[in-house]
């Protein structure tokens, strides 16, 4: 049964970052109510904003010199450029403008999409190099390796692919052997990581998304938001479990009881902000960056929860396992949102600076990503976040 037009619109409507951001704004307005789980400190936002401009003042030259927030920046672990590496190897096999353009997605792709939460117990040492890497970084060197190494894609004479067939015969025991899983190094999510990549195989038989995003390329640009419309068209149908709107799958939208179905598609961003460079890469310039949000995820949350800008209103909050789609870890996410629209304002006043100069991409690379990863280490032993979520590794 085909959607209504009513349908469709709302469908439209949650895909929105505007809608992401409009729900935040209602979790902020409702935080000094009772009925929410977080109370706001806001005195005690300075002091988020002090520490990310002292990370970024000791990390790069000048606000202009931040790169994006990107999946791009992790294949440089270790300091070694793995994406020249891989350009040269795909020219060697002789693949033109529209291929190389077609494989930089596919790897983006690939690793963004089993980049949620690895755990704390696991990492990933190099093969060749002996770089020893946890987390997304280690994340992304594994997901290089298994995609330089031709396991995602069906031809062996073509290695650097990730096609529909080779997608789809990815099992858990390819993973954790490229992941180098074990007993003692154990994945968080690595059933649900698997699930994501062949979902994503039988999405891509219905076309390529870096087709897709060069078809609607005018002039050779492309808004940030459009990147975002095309990723959410192309890989609705990846998302295990999610809510649905005529046969259409939501992706990372979760209801609550006062706020009604909050969109904040996470991985997707993520994916739309790491395809920037690839893009640009292949000739086409991304325009309106700002037009995306924030992400709302373990780091960039467990700032404001570790610098007392969010505090729980249950003590036991931050002590329990909580459901993904649970009310308080919806509304953690979604103020979460809110409060890196206004940390980037106030960092831009600081450094005095516009936003052209420091756009959100470049204030969460800067930036708040990397001060949720300090200040969690100063807190924890471990490093973890201070709120513990249950992971299939297709959210964070």
């Amino acid at each position: 049964m085909s959607a209504t037009d009513a349908e469709r619109a709302e469908i439209r409507r949650l895909r929105s970052p505007h809608t992401i951001r409009e729900k935040a704004e209602q979790a902020f307005a409702m935080a000094p109510e009772d009925a929410s789980h977080w109370r706001l400190d806001l005195a005690r936002l300075p002091d988020v904003v002090a520490r990310v401009v002292r990370l970024m003042s000791a990390r790069y030259a000048s606000p202009a010199a931040i790169p994006y927030h990107s999946r791009w920046r992790h294949f440089a672990t270790g300091g070694h450029d793995r994406i020249a590496a891989f350009g040269a190897r795909l020219r060697e096999e002789g693949a033109d403008a529209e291929r190389r353009l077609q494989a930089h997605v596919e790897l983006v792709i690939t690793s963004v999409l089993i980049d949620a939460g690895a755990g704390g117990a696991w990492s990933f040492r190099e093969p060749g190099t002996d770089v020893v890497a946890d987390r997304s970084e280690g994340l992304a060197l594994a997901s290089y390796h298994l995609f330089a190494g031709g396991g995602l894609s069906s031809d062996p004479a073509v290695p650097l692919r990730a096609d529909p067939d080779g997608l789809l015969s990815v099992s858990e025991e390819t993973l954790a052997r490229a992941f180098q899983v074990t007993e003692a190094n154990p994945l968080v999510g690595l059933g649900g990581r698997v699930t994501l990549l062949r979902r994503l195989g039988a999405a891509m038989r219905g076309g390529h998304p870096a087709d897709q995003m060069r078809a609607r390329a005018k002039g050779g640009v492309l808004p940030a938001a459009t990147i975002l419309e095309v990723v959410l068209e192309s890989l609705s149908t990846i998302w295990p479990g999610r809510h649905e709107i005529a046969g259409v799958n939501l992706g990372d939208v979760w209801p609550h009881p006062r706020l009604g179905l909050v969109p904040f598609h996470k991985l997707s961003q993520w994916l739309t902000y790491s395809l920037v460079e690839p893009l640009e890469l292949g000739g086409i310039r991304v325009i309106d960056l700002d037009a995306l949000t924030g992400l709302p995820e373990y780091r960039n949350g467990g700032l404001f929860i570790d610098a007392g800008v969010l505090v729980p209103r249950d003590d036991g909050l931050l002590a329990g396992v909580h459901a993904v789609g649970s009310e308080a870890v919806v509304e953690w996410r979604a103020l979460t949102v809110a409060l890196l629209d206004r940390t980037a304002l106030e960092v831009r006043r600081a450094l005095n600076v516009r936003a052209g100069v420091l756009p959100l991409a470049k204030v969460l690379e800067g930036g708040t990503w990397s001060a949720g990863r300090e200040i969690a280490r100063e807190r924890r032993p471990d490093g973890g976040p201070p709120l513990r979520v249950e992971s299939d590794g297709t959210v964070f």
